[in-house]
């Protein structure tokens, strides 16, 4: 997938496994290490995500990233969007969202936009400000769990 906005040489799609390393490692130099924990934990993040988006361009580098949990049908959640600081303000953040939520209008997708810049970014493509979502944020940073502990 290559929207109309994006850069001719740079392509969206959806994850696969073999990238997940890749993937960690470009999250973990822009500012996600937090988030990501190692190879095996991310890789049960992924697992456990029903939408994943990856920019690349023509050598196979990471660009951005999206991922998103979703019924399909209703809700979903947008849980993040990261794209290559150098890279940002070319389309590839609109290009991976648009790829995550698809054409689905019926879905209510919600997202946290407390980084710098992000309320702009998630207005410009329809989202606003809710004044009746609520949130139990977590208690500490923790890492994600294995993929075993994920499925009870």
């Amino acid at each position: 997938m290559t929207p109309n906005h994006l850069p001719g040489t740079v392509k969206i799609r959806d994850v696969t496994p073999c990238e997940a390393e890749a993937i960690r490692q470009f999250l973990c130099a822009n500012g996600w290490a937090h988030r990501v924990g190692n190879s095996e934990e991310f890789s049960a993040l992924l697992q456990a995500s029903q939408r994943t988006a990856v920019a690349i361009d023509p050598t196979g580098d990471v660009l951005g990233f999206a991922r998103a949990i979703t019924d399909g049908f209703s809700n979903g959640y947008l849980s993040m969007v990261v794209v290559a600081p150098a890279k940002r303000r070319q389309g590839i953040g609109r290009g991976l969202v648009e790829h995550i939520i698809g054409s689905n209008a019926g879905i209510t997708w919600m997202l946290r936009a407390g980084r710098e810049g992000a309320a702009e970014f998630f207005g410009s493509l329809g989202f606003s400000a809710s004044s009746i979502a609520m949130e139990r944020a977590r208690a500490c940073e923790i890492r994600p769990r294995v993929a075993s502990e994920f499925r009870r």
